[in-house]
């Protein structure tokens, strides 16, 4: 039988292919592997690695060699010691193992040929031989594997130690960035019951303007229009959505539209805002050293940056007791600030930042809370992913203020969900106008930002 049908065979049964043989699963709960096939020249890209690094040593980590003499010097390598292997080989296998020593050497082993696609916007890896990616809001099993999981556990320590930052025992979890500003979040054993998961968010190297939002479907031209004018008009902001719903992209879309002459203070856990202003300061939180001591934490940042005669502060997420530093800070004078919140609608948005404000231990009454909130945030924008994978803004509200003890709010642009799908099972609805003219229009205007009342007509989509 040829190996295909083997693996095809297997896969029928259950059953993992174990030196080109199938070996049924131990135990009725065993988890059915994914059959996979042992590169042949597994071995001798480990004899190559391990001359490079012998040869190359101190070259590889030299600061002053730019990244393309470093790429020539490890090629040259590389076909030294092929050539001195006497393994026959196609050239399209050699170009191949070069490629993969390259990367592993160079970048991050078999995750290279994956970031350097720009159709993925996320890469999942669950564990040495198997990574999934998600391609138009869909997810994919792809064949890249690593060799096994110390080679997985390699490229983990090689992306956070370049920001400082470890994964180990002690500190089994952590959030880092590539140096594209993509975000990276890494759990090892023994939390992660079956080897080490990675999960990089990928950016766009061009990020991502109004103009592809709208081209999108992410928001409408008018709604467009209508936050220009609410950044310009120093509005406090609050994006809210779940988990990749696309927040950090709105948000630095809706930074986009602050003016050039206004200092900027951008604060987060990870550096991922890429604001094009030339006066912009960016903060950075810390965690703890090996010792537990040395954090800095996003509260601690926001308290600092207003020492620092921000004209605005972006904040890339709150979600701990930093929520009532920032509710200060925007009802004291530091108006245009925009943060993100992970929540399911606007009300919900509101709810969760009270609860956070609670975190801070102050012992607040919750009518003070929910007066802070009301007076401090203007605006929540709403971003949901919908089910055909499309990231859509589904809702601008208004904050209006109180009533008794409840915080008032009132939509000015809803996504028309009663349009339902097409064939294609892609969502028919728009962000759409509910017709009602929001009261901080007033308040833009003595900024000397004006709004096309047109953009408030009923229904209306362009």
């Amino acid at each position: 039988m040829a190996l295909s049908d083997r693996i095809q065979a297997a896969q029928r049964s259950g059953m993992t292919l174990v030196n080109n043989e199938p070996k049924a699963h131990s135990g009725a709960g065993a988890r059915v592997a994914r059959p996979t096939l042992q590169d042949p020249f597994a071995n001798l890209k480990k004899i190559v690695h391990a001359q490079l690094v012998t040869v190359l040593g101190p070259k590889l980590y030299d600061v002053d060699m730019t990244a393309s003499e470093l790429e020539e010097q490890v090629r040259s390598a590389l076909q030294n010691a092929i050539a001195a292997n006497d393994q026959p080989m196609s050239g399209a296998d050699r170009t191949r193992i070069t490629q993969e020593i390259a990367d592993d050497i160079l970048g991050y082993g078999p995750l290279e040929p994956l970031l350097r696609d720009p159709d993925l916007s996320e890469v999942m890896v669950n564990s040495a031989s198997d990574i999934f990616v998600e391609r138009n809001g869909k997810l994919t099993r792809v064949d890249a594997m690593f060799s096994d999981e110390a080679h997985l556990r390699r490229t983990i320590d090689k992306i956070v130690g370049k920001i400082g930052r470890r994964v180990d025992e002690v500190s089994p979890m952590v959030d880092a960035r590539l140096p594209d500003g993509s975000r990276v979040n890494a759990i090892i054993p023994p939390l992660a019951l079956d080897g080490s998961k990675l999960t990089i968010r990928k950016f766009s190297e061009d990020p991502y303007t109004v103009e592809d939002l709208i081209a999108f479907d992410t928001l409408s031209r008018e709604s467009a229009d209508l936050l220009n004018a609410c950044v310009r008009g120093r509005l406090n902001i609050l994006v809210s959505g779940g988990t990749g719903a696309g927040k950090t992209t709105t948000l630095n879309v809706l930074s986009s539209f602050i003016p050039e002459d206004e200092r900027i203070v951008t604060i987060e856990d990870a550096a991922e805002l890429r604001l094009h202003q030339e006066h912009v300061l960016r903060l950075e939180s810390r965690p703890a050293n090996i010792e537990g001591k040395g954090a800095v934490h996003i509260r601690d940042l926001v308290r600092n940056s207003l020492r620092m005669r921000p004209d605005r502060i972006v904040v890339g997420e709150i979600r701990d007791a930093s929520a009532l530093d920032m509710l200060q800070a925007m009802n004291t004078g530091h108006d245009g600030s925009i943060s993100t919140v992970h929540a399911n609608t606007p009300r919900d948005a509101l709810s969760r930042v009270e609860t956070m404000v609670m975190m801070a231990g102050m012992d607040l009454p919750v009518r003070a809370i929910r007066e802070q909130a009301s007076s401090a945030i203007d605006l929540i924008i709403q971003q949901t992913r919908l089910k055909d994978g499309t990231r859509r803004i589904t809702a601008i509200t208004e904050v209006v203020g109180m009533e008794g003890d409840i915080i008032t709010l009132q939509d000015v642009f809803l996504f028309d969900y009663a349009a339902g799908f097409d064939e294609h099972g892609r969502a028919r609805g728009h962000l759409k106008s509910t017709g009602l003219r929001p009261r901080f229009i007033d308040r833009l205007a003595d900024h000397n930002v004006h709004v096309d009342p047109a953009v408030f007509a009923m229904g209306v989509y362009r």
